[in-house]
């Protein structure tokens, strides 16, 4: 399952986006968005999702089932 960011609350502090092992946060515009279609959980690289961690905002979770 993916997540995102809440663009509302993400402060665009640039944390998140070189944790990622799939390359799936980019910037866009004033926040940053997850592709969903590269983000594995960090699956098969790390025990937790690694932008989750990083977060200071808190803005990362995952996307409603």
């Amino acid at each position: 399952m993916a997540h995102q960011i809440a663009t509302d609350t993400c402060t665009a502090c640039g944390a998140c986006e070189p944790e990622c092992p799939n390359s799936a946060i980019s910037h866009k515009g004033k926040v940053y968005k997850i592709d969903a279609k590269k983000c594995k959980d960090c699956v098969g690289s790390f025990d937790s999702p690694q932008c989750v961690d990083v977060c200071q905002s808190g803005s990362i979770s995952k996307i409603a089932a």
